[in-house]
């Protein structure tokens, strides 16, 4: 026969339902909560103010972008050169260009130094020669001259020419100065109408 202890039942002070957590354990929780917390709330927070930035950072630049005048120096796109058909040759430099939209017409201002054989490459890949060229004709309109800061009244002589296309290809107004017959500057204006 076995004797049956009693049951004991632990007693803690009111409204303890537990042993007593030591200092240290009590510390490392809150701690760890803490962690959690700020985990949860500030890792998202922080996504936000850094997506939020670059977004602004990015709305920026486009801003600038397109409220730019003038020309802007480097090449414009291959598709921006395919769309206006401008076959800029290989050597140029001091290559700049400016593009304007709107409903009516679209136009790109380009402007490059060539060398003698880069300057019949680009006529050729226009589909034109230069005896299409006239001497003293600046074809490139007051208009067109003051968006882009362009001046033809420098040192020449200066020849021009418009390139009449039918619709959709763009119709070009080209100004040449041959002040230096081996590295003659062209100044093309494209017109598209969308």
């Amino acid at each position: 026969m076995t004797a049956s202890l009693p049951h004991q039942t632990a007693s803690y002070p009111a409204g303890q339902t537990g042993p007593a957590e030591d200092r240290r354990h009590k510390i490392r929780r809150r701690a760890l909560t803490l962690s959690i917390i700020v985990l949860l709330i500030g890792v998202p927070a922080g996504y936000l103010v850094i997506s939020a930035n670059q977004s602004r950072d990015s709305g920026k630049v486009k801003e600038a972008k397109y409220s730019a005048t003038g020309l802007t120096a480097g090449w414009p796109s291959k598709v921006q050169r395919r769309l206006y058909q401008i076959p800029v040759p290989h050597p140029a430099d001091r290559v700049a260009y400016y593009e304007t939209n709107n409903w009516k017409t679209s136009r790109l201002y380009i402007q490059f130094r060539t060398s003698d054989a880069g300057l019949d490459a680009f006529l050729t890949g226009m589909g034109v020669n230069r005896g299409q060229l006239k001497q003293d004709d600046i074809t490139i309109g007051a208009r067109d001259q003051h968006i882009t800061g362009w001046s033809f009244k420098g040192p020449g002589p200066w020849s021009g020419f418009v390139h009449r296309q039918k619709n959709p290809a763009p119709t070009q107004d080209i100004v040449v100065n041959l002040s230096d017959p081996a590295s003659p500057m062209v100044y093309v204006v494209s017109r598209a109408v969308p």
